[in-house]
């Protein structure tokens, strides 16, 4: 048993009798559970009880047993001094205040209905494959999850705005910097994220901006600060990117000292990084500035049209410098593209409206509905379980639902798995 599950015990008044008394015989009226404190100090604010019909207002602090008030040292704490209630599951020893007081004590193990503790148990201490609920899954009320993991997606977009203030700060609130820097990570995916983010660091981004005026002089920039010019071939295309790198790293004293090289391991060859550079590049000399059409932009097709970009002409009958291949036009795909918008535009989309005050929340949520569920093994899973996600707003959520909540056994900060006990 975890201190979670007294506060579900508490906050939700899970008890089989309410007629409750301290460990001393006193009369116990609950009449405000309290504020539920997540962070440092007692576990319950503003809570309101009577005791032997005397009233008491202050906060509660929960323990499985009496003593571990004194092994988390809360005699020392002044944050401590105003619990007027010390909930524990089980009474060992009386617990004092500095001024020699008895704090009153409830020990929940005579109140607490012994098929809620079965439930309890049967949730989150038994052994399990995937996740803890995985066999309940399927009755939670379709409403009950939808609700749920729209919140879920709000709280991924909390964190990953939190992350982006970061970056932010680094690079003074220049936010066309900070999208560039996004954007290189969403294009190397997991295999090439360090590379392509240790490109966008490399550079300057001033000299970005003076570059975007021409494909060729920012896929130059890009190939040679990646080191892919290094070597000789006789293609025509290569030769001109050598010479107008060689004058790019003159003119701007370019520095490549720190960038990562990248990886063709376990790609595709639509994925390598020649291909990707090169539809990066065209992305933002077709585009540029860029994050403006980002944040004006509401509809999914007008991203879709942002997006929509190619690898230039050369690319068209190669996916490496020196080795023709049939001709295909390498445009970006449209997965691709809504693992962009899921991953990278909307966030930025959301932390630049909590920058200007204004909540956008519903607005972002109805446009990733739109989006098709991302394809991975997690979100597989999860279908195989309950079938019930189906767009990209909700496979983002069950992402961050597996990592933060199921993985961490917190079911009972879990609509889910509240919902499951509740019955």
């Amino acid at each position: 048993m975890n201190e979670d599950f007294l506060h579900f015990v508490w906050k939700f008044q899970k008890f089989k009798d309410r007629k409750l008394q301290t460990t001393n015989a006193e009369c116990l009226t609950i009449l405000v559970v309290g504020d539920h404190n997540l962070n440092s100090g007692p576990d319950f604010f503003n809570s309101r009880i009577s005791i032997d019909d005397q009233v008491w207002i202050g906060n509660i602090e929960l323990h499985l047993r009496s003593s571990d008030w004194y092994l988390h040292e809360h005699d020392k704490d002044p944050n401590y001094d105003n619990v007027i209630l010390h909930v524990v599951w089980e009474h060992s020893s009386e617990i004092k205040r500095k001024d020699g007081t008895t704090i009153p004590t409830l020990e929940l193990c005579n109140y607490v209905d012994k098929s809620l503790l079965e439930r309890y148990h049967d949730l989150i201490l038994r052994g399990f494959n995937w996740i803890p609920c995985e066999n309940d899954l399927p009755e939670v009320d379709p409403l009950v999850m939808n609700n749920w993991l729209e919140r879920l997606f709000i709280e991924r977009l909390e964190l990953k705005h939190n992350n982006l203030l970061k970056d932010l700060k680094n690079c003074n609130f220049h936010w066309e910097q900070v999208l560039f820097q996004q954007l290189c990570q969403a294009f190397g995916l997991s295999i090439n994220k360090d590379s392509f983010e240790s490109l966008a660091h490399s550079v300057d981004f001033n000299v970005i901006v003076k570059c975007c005026q021409d494909q060729e002089d920012l896929e130059a920039l890009f190939y040679g600060q990646m080191g892919m010019l290094d070597h000789d071939h006789k293609d025509q295309y290569f030769s001109v990117l050598k010479q107008k790198y060689h004058y790019l790293k003159l003119k701007f004293d370019l520095k490549s000292m720190g960038v990562i090289k990248p990886k063709y391991f376990r790609l595709r060859p639509s994925g390598f990084p020649t291909i990707r550079l090169s539809q990066l590049a065209n992305l933002y000399t077709s585009n540029f500035p860029l994050f403006s059409k980002v944040i004006q932009e509401n509809r999914l097709k007008g991203l879709y049209d942002i997006f929509d970009c190619k690898g230039s002409e050369f690319w068209d009958t190669h996916y490496n410098f020196g080795v023709s291949s049939r001709f295909r036009k390498k445009r970006i795909t449209k997965p691709y593209i809504e693992l962009m918008i899921l991953n990278t535009v909307i966030p930025i989309k959301y932390s630049y409206s909590i920058f200007i005050g204004k909540d956008c929340s519903e607005q972002l949520i109805k446009l990733v509905s739109g989006i098709q569920k991302e394809d991975n093994k997690i979100i597989r899973k999860f279908n195989q379980i309950t079938n019930m996600i189906t767009n990209g707003m909700q496979s983002q959520a069950v992402l961050h639902l597996k990592k933060n909540y199921c993985e961490n056994k917190k079911c009972l900060h879990c609509m889910i798995g509240y919902n499951l006990l509740k019955k």
